[in-house]
């Protein structure tokens, strides 16, 4: 008598009365829900609860009026009903369309000259080899780590020697260098293969024709994270433009809330009324490019860097 075949469609036919289980059931039962993926869970909602927490009091203080924001014991909801007479404040007291204006332009202006001189330095360090080209990264990797405050008074003596002191540009160009963004740029472009612009310089193009045509177009998550990154840190900067600018209407929107709650004294509504004008932009960007902020982190590695 010969063996049984192991493959044979007798021993692969169901035993009657007994019913096979489901696939997906054998692995849910081995695997089961993980205790790790659970805590992280866990600690993740609890961490992002205390975050908007803050957030969400401050909201609703913007809505009640200066009595009850300032009144003992706290109240969370508005007892009063909601209101927008500290929004009304804030807006007719100041120049906060000017401000918010100014903060626009000025931030804009930092991002695109940031985005184009950090693209280009990184490209150079990731592609061309150059006398000192390892001593330069070093140095710019050892900038990130010099506090921004040190440079103030140096900063602020240049921009008076120019003449920039209450202009644009007195708030614009001191914006302009960052090491970090050079240096996440570089690393992203280390990722992509030089075989890609091989053929391109054997045909006689140039860099600067192969960094517009190839590299540009394969960095598009990536410019777009360092994009809005340098945005949101360029709207969000107080001491410097506080620094600079003296005239009222050259001031942006952080520095222009700081005078209001300086010549009125302490309003806990219209302080919040203030800080939620400000924030607001900065949360519909990141509505609208959050997949590109994430993208971008993906891409390139920066949460390993």
């Amino acid at each position: 008598m010969s063996a049984a075949n192991p493959t044979s469609p007798t021993l692969n036919r169901p035993v009657p009365g007994v019913e096979a289980p489901a696939l997906g059931a054998v692995r849910t039962s081995r695997r089961g829900p993980a205790p790790a993926r659970i805590l992280a869970f866990v600690i993740l909602a609890v961490l992002a609860l205390a975050w908007l927490t803050p957030v969400a009091w401050a909201a609703l203080t913007s809505f009640k009026s200066e009595a009850e924001a300032a009144a003992m014991p706290v109240t969370i909801v508005p007892e009063d009903g909601f209101t927008l007479r500290a929004y009304l404040n804030v807006l007719t007291e100041g120049l906060v369309p000017r401000w918010a204006w100014n903060s626009l332009l000025t931030s804009a202006a930092v991002t695109l000259i940031t985005v184009t001189i950090s693209a280009l330095a990184g490209y150079a360090l990731s592609r061309l080899r150059f006398a000192g080209r390892q001593m330069l990264i070093t140095l710019i990797v050892a900038s990130i780590m010099i506090p921004g405050q040190i440079l103030i008074v140096p900063l602020f003596h240049l921009m008076l020697s120019l003449n920039l002191v209450d202009t644009y540009w007195g708030i614009i160009l001191p914006q302009v260098v960052a090491a970090p963004m050079v240096f996440i740029l570089k690393k992203f472009f280390d990722q992509i293969p030089f075989e890609l612009e091989e053929a391109a310089l054997m045909d006689g193009a140039s860099r600067l024709r192969i960094f517009w045509s190839i590299v540009l177009p394969l960095s598009r998550p990536i410019l777009g994270a360092v994009a809005i990154f340098v945005f949101i840190g360029a709207w969000n900067n107080f001491l410097w433009p506080f620094i600079v600018v003296n005239d009222s209407t050259l001031m942006t929107l952080p520095t222009g809330l700081q005078t209001v709650i300086s010549a009125y004294g302490i309003q806990y509504a219209q302080n919040m009324a203030q800080a939620v004008l400000a924030a607001l932009p900065l949360i519909v960007v990141f509505m609208f490019f959050q997949r590109q902020i994430i993208k971008g982190i993906a891409t390139t590695g920066i949460a390993g860097t």
